[in-house]
């Protein structure tokens, strides 16, 4: 048994609140006298909820699609310095045999002892139209035969697929894939609020990337963008770098939606926790300058953001309270991941705990009850 002594820990919906807490795997109690092997806490130091990042390419100069076990293990130790304990593997549109080559790899980390949940299929099915940093000549409509073989590679690990709403084909391809418990989300898209719609009815419950190459608002015709903030039901994920998306979108963001539809992610590629000033994505060379990572052409192409810095980055420059800002970077994607015992501290839950100082620069990570990160 391990014991956090005289800690300030976040509980949801209680807040900051002084306790201690015991845990081997799972969260044993909160509260009260605990014996066990006590871990050091520097004063003034938070223990929050482990995050959760569902939409990540890749860190420490590995990406998710160089399909080795190597690169998925460098990544899963780089998010790790961030607090990130559990994350989906983020695919690219890119040629089906190398997408084939990651899913083979993310089904064989997956059976390791890591943070793995799963994989988040960003494209192929996208907008030819809106394929921002991606590469368009390999965007195509939903192919039920290809899907089929990535889910032979996969074995039951894709849980997101990002898809265009608007292409031929995707009613029946989006309620396919709900039957199959695969979570769809809008992106990359050119597709009309009444498209939108569409998908909803469909089985779509999520927007990738919001505000991120997709279809703007306008107010004869409000897009992607605009139905992501009108439909509650709808998950909205979030870049929150005050690069992707300005902070009075952010604060719109917020303003326009419930609570527990925000999810913060990264969006990082393998230049996060480097100090390159060049790096790849998709086979394009990108730029990395002042902590935005582009194309030659100007297009931004992904993020070197961290989570614990987009936490920081809503409380200092959005107005949004601690709590709720964790809230958006762990139980939300629980929540919308279906996981019931992580993404908030609680008796029961996975141990999985992000300690921060006071500024929010992480000092340990633990998964599962172990230490998998300590500064």
């Amino acid at each position: 048994m391990k014991v956090f002594k005289n800690a300030k820990i976040y509980i949801r919906k209680k807040g900051i609140i002084d306790t201690n807490i015991a845990f081997g795997e799972r969260i044993v109690s909160i509260g009260g006298e605990v014996d066990g092997e006590e871990i050091p806490l520097p004063e003034n130091s938070l223990v929050l909820p482990a995050f959760i990042d569902i939409h990540v390419h890749g860190a420490g100069g590995a990406d998710f699609m160089d399909g080795t076990v190597a690169a998925f293990k460098k990544i899963d130790e780089t998010l790790s310095r961030e607090g990130t304990a559990r994350y989906l593997a983020t695919t690219m549109t890119q040629a089906a045999e190398q997408i084939k080559k990651a899913l083979l790899a993310a089904a064989e980390f997956k059976g390791e002892n890591n943070g793995l949940i799963g994989v988040h299929l960003e494209g192929p099915f996208i907008s030819p139209d809106k394929v921002g940093a991606q590469d368009g000549k390999y965007a195509a409509a939903p192919d039920f035969d290809l899907f089929g073989q990535f889910e032979d590679c996969a074995r039951g690990c894709i849980k997101t697929v990002t898809l265009a709403p608007e292409t031929a084909g995707a009613e029946e391809f989006i309620k396919f894939l709900k039957k199959r418990n695969v979570s769809v989300s809008v992106g990359h898209s050119c597709a009309t609020n009444g498209e939108v719609v569409s998908a909803i009815s469909w089985g779509a419950n999520k927007i990738t990337h919001t505000f991120n190459a997709q279809s703007g608002i306008h107010h004869r015709e409000i897009g992607v963008a605009g139905s992501a903030l009108l439909y509650d039901g709808l998950y909205t994920e979030l870049i929150a770098d005050g690069i992707h998306v300005s902070y009075p979108a952010i604060k719109l963001l917020i303003k326009c939606k419930p609570a527990d539809k925000i999810i913060l992610i990264t969006d990082a590629i393998r230049a996060k926790g480097t100090e390159v000033c060049e790096s790849e994505l998709g086979g394009q060379k990108v730029y990395i300058r002042n902590g935005q990572a582009k194309l030659a052409d100007g297009t931004l192409a992904g993020s070197v953001l961290k989570m614990n810095e987009a936490v920081k980055n809503l409380v200092e420059n959005a107005g949004v309270n601690l709590g709720q800002a964790v809230d958006f970077a762990s139980y939300n994607p629980a929540k919308y991941l279906g996981l019931k015992d992580c993404g908030s501290i609680a008796c029961g839950n996975l141990a999985d705990f992000c300690v921060t100082d006071s500024s929010l620069n992480v000092l340990y990570t633990v998964r599962n009850g172990e230490i998998i990160y300590k500064k």
